[in-house]
């Protein structure tokens, strides 16, 4: 959205936005900025729609596709105007294909009005430096254990490599990103986690001040932000990427957050990939992981996801990040893809 000092533009607004009178005082940057949006959408549909026929469905006509993109309108109508932090990680990260459906889905969101918060770990690409430099990761309870080399290395790799990556790539794909850490502005104010002395610089979220977020998003941008954090002291902290998306999806009074993960999503049967729970509330996820059903990783996850829904953000889900623009599929359509837990 623009700024106070411009026109205001809402993407998609039929009357709103164009209230007033035609004059040629209309400020230039006000005129600039309407024209980027609509760059930003034709480029992003474009990628997004005409790349896949390309490759998949030649044969598909201008028709049909769309008919298609209209039935995503009471979608686009619902969420527009309202935030959704996602957190990125798993198998869309490793990727290379399944980096650019994502990086088009959160363009395409953005474009249409959505504000889009991005939160991002990069654990293969830390093992990767890891390796370069002949130092062994460990971990412990599925948490990397973190001394003061390794704690380098994180920040190194997550604030400088992959953010600026991830930043770059929704640049060039038409929307404008900003990279930032949990660090700049005191986003995240981090504590040693209790187990300190055996994970070492491992941290926990004491306190999220959103306020740098907010203009950014109030202006279209699209803040990228790495899961690294710092206390009081300055010390800095590895935080979980889930954790970090679920207290900022809270601070920020988000619609939604969503998960993206390397399975299907909550099944029913841990053993059987077609049992997939597409829709739950609290109390169900509570006694699937009294029944065992929800166990190891997921565990983890879901409590995020629980806590994020105590904390007041509206729905929560769980979503397939193998999927090709599993984030469109969750957003825009009635199937989704993969599980929503509601509060």
């Amino acid at each position: 959205m623009l700024s106070g000092k411009t026109l205001q533009f809402t993407p998609l607004v039929k009357s709103n936005a164009f209230t007033l009178p035609f004059q040629n005082t209309v400020p230039i940057t006000a005129k600039f900025k309407l024209n980027t949006k609509r760059t930003c959408l034709k480029s992003s549909l474009h990628s997004l729609i005409a790349a896949e026929t390309n490759t998949k469905d030649s044969s598909t006509s201008a028709q049909t596709r769309v008919e298609i993109l209209s039935e995503a309108l009471p979608f686009i109508q619902k969420f527009r105007g309202k935030t959704i932090v996602v957190k990125y990680g798993g198998a869309a990260m490793k990727s290379e294909a399944l980096q650019a459906s994502v990086i088009a889905d959160i363009v395409l969101l953005s474009c249409v009005g959505i504000r889009i918060v991005f939160v991002h770990g990069g654990g293969p690409e830390i093992n990767q430096w890891l390796a370069k430099l002949n130092i062994q990761p460990n971990f412990l309870n599925g948490l990397r254990v973190t001394d003061a080399s390794t704690m380098e290395i994180v920040s190194m790799v997550l604030v400088g490599k992959v953010n600026k990556h991830l930043v770059a790539l929704i640049n060039k794909a038409g929307a404008t990103a900003v990279g930032l850490s949990g660090i700049d502005g005191r986003i995240l104010t981090a504590r040693p986690s209790p187990y300190s002395s055996q994970l070492g610089f491992v941290g926990e979220i004491a306190s999220v001040d959103p306020t740098i977020i907010r203009p950014l998003v109030d202006n279209g941008h699209i803040p990228v932000i790495a899961s690294v954090a710092a206390d009081v002291e300055g010390q800095s902290y590895n935080i979980n990427a889930d954790t970090a998306a679920g207290e900022l999806a809270a601070a920020l009074g988000a619609e939604k957050l969503i998960l993206l993960t390397d399975v299907a999503g909550i099944l029913e049967d841990r053993e059987d990939p077609g049992s997939l729970v597409r829709e739950i509330d609290i109390r169900g996820v509570k006694k699937m992981i009294e029944d065992g059903k929800i166990a190891g990783g997921m565990i983890p996850k879901v409590n995020c996801c629980v806590r994020s829904l105590a904390q007041g953000v509206k729905t929560t889900s769980i979503i397939d990040g193998r999927l090709k623009h599993s984030l469109l599929l969750e957003i825009l359509t009635g199937e989704g893809a993969g599980t929503m837990i509601t509060g």
